[in-house]
């Protein structure tokens, strides 16, 4: 089996409290891009596996294969044995940066509770199960859009209009840490999401993460400045960043954008695609 980890983007982020437990109460809307991280995997082995490759396989490459979120997804949901082996071999291929706002860990957590539930069948409490892996991670397993509350576990989907848009992502290639980033956060609620259609609300909204997240790593400011002098639709900074991205009326925009910012900033990684 094979199956795409697309990247999460947040096309708005509105921090509106901090909780007791230490997290926060968000409003967002989840997007999610027809490229990714890829996952390959072999049924029937002798025991639970996991391979990493790609760009960034070096930087999972310190922590123990046990502490990754594919094996604690693979724990998390149940595979009823057959006769023989029912291990599952993963290759993940990792193309997009780690700590990064596009979901990564989690999209990849996604992807693969799709495919063993896809198998085995959907328990009751999958969204519960997927929760507890991550906060991102229900929605990177429907990876449709939609507007998350509460800690971004509680899932709307939304028809989108904006299915099709050319997305273009780009990051500085210096990791974040979402935590120092909420830390950052001025803890003013500027208020809710507006009511609409996404073309309405979206280039209304903000991510409240994003003055934080610059003091943290200046870069940011850089490429949405970047962004912007190429005329998109929207360019924003995704999640708690670094990674930020700019969508497009149109394919041709959106690769004539992409080469002048890769002469301009080779440096900078990015990846085209296009809103599912």
């Amino acid at each position: 089996m094979q199956a795409i980890a697309h990247a999460k983007i947040n096309l708005a982020l509105h921090v509106r409290g901090r909780r007791a437990d230490g997290y926060h109460d968000i409003e967002t809307i989840f997007a999610f891009v027809d490229a990714g991280d890829v996952l390959s995997v072999r049924t029937g082995q002798a025991e639970d596996r996991l391979q990493v490759v790609g760009e960034f396989a070096d930087a999972l490459g310190g922590s123990p294969v046990g502490d990754n979120i594919l094996m604690q997804a693979l724990n998390a949901f149940p595979r009823p044995g057959a006769d023989g082996p029912d291990g599952w071999h993963v290759t993940l291929e990792k193309n997009l940066p780690v700590a990064a706002g596009l979901g990564g860990g989690s999209a990849d957590a996604g992807a693969l509770i799709r495919m063993i539930c896809d198998t085995y069948g959907w328990p009751d409490d999958w969204q519960e199960r997927a929760a507890r892996l991550g906060a991102d991670v229900p929605a990177c397993v429907i990876s449709r859009t939609a507007r998350g509350t509460g800690t971004g576990t509680d899932l709307d989907v939304i028809d989108s209009e904006l299915t099709g848009m050319a997305v273009l992502l780009v990051n500085p290639r210096k990791p974040l840490a979402t935590g120092p980033v909420f830390k950052a956060w001025n803890g003013l609620d500027q208020g809710p999401l507006a009511e609409g259609s996404l073309r309405e609300i979206v280039p209304k909204a903000r991510n409240d993460l994003e003055d934080g997240a610059r003091a943290l790593v200046p870069a940011i400011g850089q490429i949405v400045g970047a962004l912007k002098a190429t005329h998109p639709w929207l360019a924003r900074m995704s999640g708690s960043g670094a990674s930020c991205f700019a969508l497009y009326e149109s394919g041709e925009a959106r690769d004539a954008a992409a080469a002048e910012i890769a002469t301009r900033h080779p440096g900078w990684w990015q990846m085209s695609g296009t809103l599912l």
